[in-house]
């Protein structure tokens, strides 16, 4: 049977290691502030949002929350983040995604003074790490990577699929892959025979979007499974990419959906923002 790949464990060492670094942070007269702004109240980002500021809280980390109406002009949105930018006591800038359809998320994220972008959306932060300067990192990725890192499972000189090629989890992480040392395919809905691809993988990345997608007809015996996804299924039970039952007996490492990617992107915004902190001494 797979190992199951604990996230919220892995999650709850980095908190802690956060909190320790705050902790020296304000022993040295360093606070660390995170700026959530979040406009309208989608459902689903509420939870995100509200996870964040518990998250906050826990590693000491202050948290202020702009929480605009879904009218707010993006003029308005841009001149807060402006004034965020110029505010010192400010470390990290995170825009609760997706916005209302009147504001261009583009524009948004370009506006982030990049040495603020605790999420890792900026392009400056993207080109560092396409070409290995330093930068944050996507939050999900980068939680992936330490997954794997503190599972004690090799990427150097394996073959990493990732399905999925979006802005935020697929190309991110097929750079963060190649920086580790994998050898890295990325697939996609245009991909000609996606099983043959994921049947050659070591590590298989599963952001496709679509529930229970991933059966063991897609999975090489004893890979290691990482699920990105999140849904409901039919029950109304959370469920990720991966048909997990069907494809746990084949694999040798496998995350669970709850309790696995997920724990992982807060406690790397988290991390992001002490590290955004620690560079201001």
């Amino acid at each position: 049977m797979a190992k199951i790949i604990d996230g919220k464990a892995i999650a709850a060492q980095i908190k802690d290691e956060c909190r320790a670094k705050v902790a020296t942070l304000k022993e040295k007269g360093i606070g660390v502030t995170l700026a959530v702004i979040q406009v309208g109240n989608d459902p689903a980002s509420s939870v995100y949002v509200g996870n964040k500021k518990k998250g906050c809280e826990y590693v000491g980390i202050n948290s202020l929350a702009h929480e605009l109406p879904e009218d707010t002009t993006e003029d308005k949105l841009l001149d807060l983040i402006g004034e965020l930018n110029r505010r010192a006591d400010v470390n990290g800038i995170l825009v609760q995604l997706p916005l209302p359809g009147h504001i261009n998320e583009d524009r948004v994220i370009c506006a982030i003074d990049p040495r603020k972008d605790v999420d890792g959306f900026h392009p400056a932060s993207v080109g560092a790490l396409c070409i290995g300067q330093p930068g944050f990192v996507s939050c999900t990725p980068a939680g992936i990577i330490q997954l794997l890192v503190r599972s004690g499972i090799e990427i150097a000189g394996k073959e990493c699929v990732v399905i999925g090629r979006s802005n935020i989890v697929g190309k991110p992480m097929a750079l963060l892959l190649l920086r580790e040392n994998g050898t890295v395919t990325v697939t996609h809905s245009r991909t000609k025979d996606l099983k043959a691809a994921t049947g050659r993988a070591d590590i298989l990345i599963v952001a496709v979007g679509k529930p229970k997608m991933i059966t063991r007809e897609y999975v090489k015996e004893g890979a290691t499974v990482i699920d990105v996804g999140i849904h409901r299924d039919a029950n109304n039970k959370l469920c990720g990419d991966v048909d997990y039952d069907d494809v746990a007996p084949v694999c040798s490492a496998i995350t669970p959906v709850p309790g696995g990617v997920g724990p992982m992107t807060i406690a790397m915004l988290l991390n992001n923002c002490v590290e955004s902190a620690a560079q201001t001494i």
